[in-house]
């Protein structure tokens, strides 16, 4: 007997408007069913710069723990460093490239390592595109406003404002590099609306738009001359003089060797944290996005800002069951598509922040209104088909030739047929505090992209981030390697990692005999266990 699916009894699907949601029901929505506001599932931090703070498990389980080096080596120095540059950056996506490729061009010496390919990131999987503030209504003023409210008033007004500002400047400069947005029949960029949002401002290569962008970025950066080191995750920071940032220690993922850099300077573009599977949701994340450079960050003294919060991105795909986490960009939304529960009813309005749209679809399928697949999962229909009825035939296979061509690959034609979703671990809200120059609070040491923290707040818009990722990669880039040259110089003798040897003093002192995870994690293990559970 062929085993039944969430498409053998479609309910008949009502048009119906669902009811705005007014502020206090918004409040109690997020309270009851928003991962981030539940009490299930954190821990409180004992050790480091955010000791006292709840956070979710898998944060404080790779922030509380022990080095890679192994007990013992933390004064195990090399006579010499591998290599001396101006400025390391660690992280090969968008925010890396992007701040190699100015550093670069402002003269300063660069190496770039990255965990894996330059490229292999969660910029170059971004499909919906990005906002910024070009349309004759539009302003970075309103910009601002959208995103400071859609954050709910807790992001950075600072970085904020940076971020809106300099946002149409650096769309300009991608356009000169090539990369090709979507234009409107008059030639001009194509400008849709997004989630949460009080204009249309969402520019977008359909629904590719970071792969297009790191299509063209890396062809810029395999030819600006900056050194590469591919397959080289760091693993831990080096500390100079007076607690700064002085290096990293390396390692090459074909045989295991370390490589030990000197720099002046350190920028952390590692990204984020959706492979640990916060809350043991599907992530749409990359096979990189495990959190290594908060780990080394915090080790060496920096302090993180709203890590107990994160994205869940509301329409991840959720059957069939090997899609797990795969994401339905919200322009289908902005677009018209519309999400049903089992009962064929609007429940909730498709354009509300992420957040909302996300804590929505938990109530439904908590309280019994969701779609069960045969895996034994639940999650509500997103049916594109009324993108066509509105907007005519083919619009759906134009603009989101991507999702048509995946779904299409495990037999769902979402041209006539609705999509079962669920919410999925999408993004890291917080990080590493930094101001608008991308300091931390460690000398020589910058941050910008996922692993900073908050431009976004507790809630972040859509495309917002990947303007992030440019802004504060060009910005950070340039700032760091002007800085590295008025930098106090300092000898490989003055190198150390001490850091190391007091913080894993500090895990002793309070989990005694406690056998600790190490981390970065670097990897993400999805091998089975006896037990039958997923590393």
């Amino acid at each position: 007997m062929t085993p039944s699916t969430p498409y053998d009894h479609l309910p008949e699907f009502d048009p119906t408007e669902p009811v705005k949601i007014d502020p206090l029901d918004r409040k109690n929505l997020l309270d009851r069913y928003y991962p981030d506001y539940r009490t299930d599932h954190k821990s409180t931090l004992m050790v480091g710069p955010n000791a006292g703070d709840i956070v979710p498990d898998e944060i404080a389980e790779i922030l509380q723990s022990r080095s890679l080096l192994g007990k013992g080596r933390s004064n195990e120095i090399p006579a010499q460093p591998d290599i001396e540059v101006d400025l390391l950056i660690i992280g090969g996506g968008g925010a890396g490239m992007t701040a190699a490729i100015f550093a670069q061009e402002s003269g300063a010496r660069v190496l770039l390592a990255t965990k894996l390919r330059v490229g292999d990131s969660n910029t170059v999987m971004a499909e919906g595109g990005i906002q910024v503030a070009l349309g004759e209504d539009d302003s970075p003023v309103q910009h601002f406003k959208d995103a400071y409210r859609g954050g709910h008033f807790t992001g950075d007004p600072e970085l904020l404002s940076v971020l809106v500002k300099e946002g149409p400047d650096i769309i300009g400069w991608l356009i000169r590099k090539g990369v090709l947005f979507d234009r409107d029949p008059t030639g001009n960029l194509s400008l849709r609306k997004g989630g949460g949002t009080t204009r249309h401002r969402l520019i977008s290569a359909k629904d590719y738009t970071g792969l297009e962008i790191i299509r063209v970025l890396k062809e810029d950066l395999l030819n600006s001359g900056v050194t590469i080191w591919e397959f080289s995750p760091a693993v831990e920071l080096l500390q100079g003089p007076e607690g700064s940032c002085a290096g990293a220690i390396l390692r090459d993922v074909d045989n295991g060797s370390l490589k030990w850099v000197k720099a002046k300077s350190v920028l952390l573009a590692t990204g984020g944290t959706g492979r640990l599977h916060i809350g043991s949701f599907a992530t749409s994340n990359h096979f990189g996005a495990t959190g290594d450079g908060l780990v080394m960050s915090y080790r060496l003294g920096a302090r993180l800002v709203n890590m107990e919060s994160f994205q869940y991105h509301p329409t991840g795909v959720i059957y069939p069951s090997e899609m797990a986490g795969m994401l339905i960009t919200e322009a289908v939304r902005g677009a018209g598509a519309r999400m049903f529960n089992a009962h064929g009813k609007r429940f909730v309005p498709e354009l509300e922040t992420r957040d909302v749209v996300a804590a929505a679809i938990i109530r439904e399928c908590e309280e019994g209104r969701g779609v069960r697949t045969p895996s034994g999962h639940s999650g509500v229909y997103l049916d594109l088909t009324s993108i066509d009825r509105d907007m005519g035939e083919g619009t759906v296979a134009r603009r989101f030739p991507n999702i048509v061509k995946l779904m299409g690959k495990h037999q769902v034609d979402c041209t006539v047929q609705p999509i079962l979703v669920y919410p999925t671990l999408h993004y890291q809200n917080g990080g590493v505090s930094v101001d608008v120059s991308g300091h931390t609070s460690i000398p020589g040491l910058y941050v910008a992209g996922e692993v900073s923290g908050g431009v976004h707040g507790k809630n972040r818009l859509m495309g917002n981030s990947l303007l992030e990722v440019f802004v504060y990669g060009r910005r950070v880039g340039l700032i760091a390697s002007q800085e590295s040259s008025a930098r106090k110089p300092f000898s490989w003798h003055e190198v150390s990692l001490g850091h190391v040897s007091r913080f894993e003093a500090d895990l002793e002192k309070e989990f005694p005999g406690t056998p600790l995870s190490e981390a970065p994690v670097l990897f993400p293990d999805y091998r089975k266990h006896p037990d039958n559970t997923m590393a």
